[in-house]
């Protein structure tokens, strides 16, 4: 698996495909592995990427740069260096946040975000200091705990056990991303977003509840909404056709409007 040396920190990626480029993030603590529903699909006529960022999967484990703003860099830096054009970034969970932090930042690098039950900000049922106390006392009892929430009633116990494992591997540094999310809150520099947004998320999402997406999509000029019928947070390993084709759907929307920005619409 290739790697690159970005911002004193190893990152692992994919890179298979070619046409319009698609950079895929992946949630709090898992690796780009959790897209693996999507790659055979999507490779077929998309230059995909996914990356495993700083803290997770096989990349390094820093003490540092465990931020939104140092994970952001990162995603600048690599684009750079793989020379993807204008990709549009497909991001799942926390990394639903750093895509919409790209765009918000970086816009002229990107050609438009999917943000897939993201926090697009935290909600007050939440309280971030209590997980983030949790995972300090009993890292694996906490993560056992939390993540079966994460997925509808019915998903198979082998695909959450996996998805358990791929967290309790990572680093604990990347707690810092949990201890920070309460203060997270983009709905202010929404209204300025200049490349196109699109929230896809699961119906039965309970980690987020859907009032988030709409609310953003809301204060966002051409965002939009979309809902994966019984699926929870996780709805690309979940059901990963019913959100291939919904994936598929936004980004026929999205490919005329790359180049203007502005001209993305959606219902």
């Amino acid at each position: 698996m290739p790697s690159l040396d970005i911002n004193d920190t190893t990152l692992h990626y994919e890179d298979e495909g070619n046409g319009p480029a698609l950079l895929f993030l992946h949630g709090w603590g898992t690796s780009g592995r959790t897209w693996y529903a999507q790659l055979p699909d999507f490779i077929r006529d998309h230059r995909v990427v996914t990356v495993d960022w700083r803290g997770c999967g096989r990349s390094d484990r820093p003490a540092r740069g465990n931020t939104t703003a140092g994970v952001v860099s990162d995603l600048v830096a690599l684009i750079g260096a793989l020379r993807l054009d204008r990709p549009v970034v497909i991001g799942s969970s926390i990394g639903g946040v750093f895509a919409t932090e790209l765009a918000l930042r970086r816009p002229e690098l990107i050609g438009g975000v999917v943000s897939v039950g993201a926090p697009g900000y935290w909600p007050s049922t939440e309280t971030q200091a209590e997980l983030v106390a949790g995972l300090r006392r009993d890292r694996a009892g906490t993560v056992a705990g939390w993540v079966p929430g994460w997925y509808a009633p019915g998903t198979a116990p082998a695909l959450i056990d996996w998805t358990v494992r791929q967290i309790l591997d990572s680093g604990v540094y990347i707690d810092e991303h949990q201890a920070g999310a309460e203060s997270y809150d983009p709905r202010p520099a929404l209204p300025g977003l200049q490349v196109p947004i699109h929230y896809l998320h699961g119906e039965l999402d309970t980690a987020i509840p859907l009032e988030v997406p709409r609310t953003c999509a809301a204060l966002t000029p051409g965002a939009g909404v979309s809902v994966i019928a019984g699926a929870g947070h996780m709805p690309h390993q979940e059901l990963p056709d019913r959100f291939n084709a919904a994936l598929r759907t936004v980004l026929a929307r999205m490919a005329p409007a790359a180049p203007g920005r502005r001209n993305y619409s959606a219902t």
